[in-house]
């Protein structure tokens, strides 16, 4: 469907999924919770079946053969959990592209200025924006021209961020053609935002489920994984980092560093902790 923006270009949405229930999503709440810390199994199957059904019940009967530039929500360094999903939705678009005679995509990163410890889904659509709007995303405009814009994301609940890419967009003076894509969209206004705390938690309660992460599923580092990480208590972080390897050890250490979360004091004495933990193993 077309989103009602004041944009110059077109802009199409489309989710897999439709939300109109508390309790039916369409998917298991399960899996989607693996998904958002670290799971890259789920977002292999989320963006194979996002990539399917989006060329089946839209893309096709739409397409003109323009290059597509293909971008992920917005990150600094750690990228988000539908950064994952945006490679397997990638994989799966070229390979109809290809069949088809047409040129494969080309993709680029959304960047962001701000980092944020807060946690988007316990908030109200007021608050979400109250939080963002000192956040500014950019793009490297020299890459857009006369390219059709795919923006992926995995789920839409009140459109905040939406609404800061299409002021990117404006700022830029740009007028593609763009379709802004999610595994899930909310899309009953009398259920509450914060139903998205419920899917981001649905399996993982604490950094038990996490390690259970780690070891059964097929685990990358994202934004809000490593959060809920350093963000432990000191004897449930030191439990838990204790039961990993040294790579896990230094990659949790250098991501965290990569993204600036020294800059919150919350973060600090984990952050310590693993730097001396690194510092030990140099030393043997």
């Amino acid at each position: 469907m077309t989103s009602g923006y004041n944009y110059k270009g077109t802009i199409r949405s489309y989710a897999l999924h439709k939300i109109r229930s508390g309790s039916e999503f369409g998917f298991l709440p399960q899996e989607y919770s693996k998904f958002k810390h670290g799971a890259e199994n789920v977002a292999r199957q989320y963006g194979y079946a996002l990539a399917e059904n989006f060329i089946k019940d839209c893309f096709s009967a739409h397409y003109d053969g323009k290059q597509i530039l293909v971008l992920s929500s917005a990150y600094s360094h750690i990228p988000t959990a539908s950064f994952y999903m945006k490679n397997y939705f990638v994989d799966t678009l070229n390979a109809y592209l290809f069949d088809n005679g047409h040129p494969v995509t080309e993709e680029t990163k959304i960047y962001r200025s701000v980092s944020y410890r807060d946690d988007y889904g316990e908030m109200s659509a007021e608050q979400r924006y109250d939080l963002i709007k000192g956040d500014t995303f950019y793009i490297d405009r020299n890459l857009t021209d006369g390219k059709l814009l795919i923006f992926i994301d995995d789920v839409k609940i009140t459109g905040t961020h939406e609404r800061i890419i299409v002021d990117m967009l404006n700022r830029y003076g740009l007028s593609n053609t763009c379709y802004m894509l999610y595994f899930a969209e909310l899309a009953d206004a009398s259920i509450p935002p914060n139903i998205e705390n419920f899917l981001n938690y649905a399996c993982v309660k604490s950094l038990d489920e996490v390690d259970m992460i780690i070891k059964n599923e097929q685990f990358r580092f994202n934004t809000r994984v490593t959060k809920l990480i350093l963000n432990a208590r000191e004897h449930v972080f030191d439990a838990f980092i204790g039961k990993q390897d040294i790579r896990f050890v230094r990659d949790l250490y250098y991501n965290a560093i990569g993204n600036e979360y020294f800059k919150f004091p919350a973060y600090t004495r984990n952050l310590n902790r693993l730097k001396n933990m690194i510092s030990l193993i140099k030393i043997i």
